[in-house]
């Protein structure tokens, strides 16, 4: 028998799967995902079924698992209907095996949690909702293209609070002309809610998107350097001081409400990848590979008949890209990374620079390596020094 890799773990942990519905009911301003508009009709079905397909694919690569997460992203995943997410998720059951105790969430623009919604997604056995708020000043809403208002995420968030085991709510800073005033009203709004996780994101620029072109146009569109780290320290200090951990660069979350999902991309372990433009990472005997699946609908759908799958991508890491990726994900969490996993997989010991301890960016506690605060402000660099050594 070929022996293992020495980088693949001998317990890989549970098995994380993502879908990707790319369709949206309209395209924000400052998004890069893969996402498209829904006009042809029947095209979702088809989509349904071939991604239905493709987690059959999967299942015959990874053989048996217990998963710990399900996870609809998108794109607007609140667009599925009960029926195509019962598809679905039945699917992943039927496939692997999917304890109660596993967090299946979906991502949910607040103008499509209604209570015909909400009854859909409990019956379907959505545990987790991740509502898209963003903010509930309307002016800001409408900079960002959104197309709900405040009122309407007040009451998406009750909703789900109500409803489901964990909530969480993506707040956006940064946005040209707004001040700490509103960001202040917004947390405000959050916390008097009960949500209790927090995904706090920077408004940023992205190469492409409408705000690209207005930017180039001369028309500001985000904060400049200075006021969005004052931003960000408001919201770390507002939510750390009402209890919320800081357990990811962008996450807040109180006890027992960390995403799962996403910690399973931090923490490096195995995630299926299915739905257009989906990836995915897999330990095998020969390492760790890196999937990727055919971007359009259409695409998507055709390859899956010809092929019975839609990756596209299928390419072994080598020993210093899975140490890269080990490396740049677990310095975003608090809790770290783990040093002999390291060794393992780029299969020497890291030879970290002294300095970058000494300057206060990183800290060990055994096998242990953390980014601290200020070390996480400056990740990509970080990553690149420990990779060094």
């Amino acid at each position: 028998m070929t022996p293992a890799n020495p980088g693949t773990p001998a317990d890989p942990g549970p098995l994380a799967v993502y879908l990707h519905w790319p369709y949206c009911a309209r395209i924000c301003p400052y998004c890069d995902f893969n996402v498209y508009r829904d006009r042809r009709e029947g095209e979702g079905e088809a989509l349904v079924a071939a991604m239905v397909r493709d987690l059959e694919h999967w299942r015959d690569w990874t053989g048996p698992r217990e998963v710990g997460s399900v996870h609809f992203g998108g794109g607007t995943p609140s667009l599925l209907t009960g029926a195509q997410l019962n598809a679905l998720i039945g699917a992943v059951a039927r496939l692997w095996e999917l304890p109660e105790t596993a967090e299946v969430a979906l991502e949910a623009n607040p103008n499509a949690v209604t209570a015909e919604k909400v009854a859909d997604w409990s019956d379907a056995g959505l545990n987790r909702l991740s509502l898209g708020v963003q903010s509930f000043d309307d002016d800001v809403l409408r900079r960002l293209g959104r197309d709900h208002d405040g009122g309407q995420a007040v009451t998406a968030v009750e909703r789900c609070v109500a409803a489901f085991r964990s909530v969480s709510a993506d707040l956006i800073f940064g946005v040209a002309g707004e001040g700490e005033r509103r960001l202040d009203a917004d947390l405000d709004r959050l916390l008097a809610l009960g949500v209790p996780h927090i995904s706090a994101y920077q408004l940023t620029v992205e190469p492409g998107t409408s705000f690209a072109k207005a930017e180039a146009r001369g028309e500001r569109q985000v904060w400049g350097e200075a006021a969005s780290a004052e931003g960000f320290e408001r919201i770390h200090e507002r939510l750390t001081g009402a209890g919320f951990r800081h357990y990811e660069v962008s996450n807040y979350a109180r006890p027992g409400h960390e995403s799962r999902h996403n910690l399973a991309y931090w923490r490096g372990r195995d995630y299926v990848g299915v739905g257009p433009g989906a990836h995915g990472r897999l330990w095998t005997r020969e390492g760790r590979v890196a999937t990727e699946t055919a971007l359009r609908p259409a695409d998507y759908i055709r390859r899956v008949e010809q092929t019975g799958t839609a990756i596209t991508e299928r390419d072994a890491l080598s020993a210093d890209e899975a140490a890269e990726e080990h490396v740049m994900m677990g310095l975003r969490i608090a809790d770290g990374l783990s040093l002999s996993r390291l060794a393992a997989i780029r299969g020497t010991p890291a030879d970290i620079d002294p300095g970058l301890f000494e300057d206060g960016l990183l800290e060990r506690d055994g096998d242990t390596l953390k980014a601290t605060a200020g070390g996480r402000l400056v990740l990509d660099a970080l990553t690149r020094a420990v990779l060094l050594g």
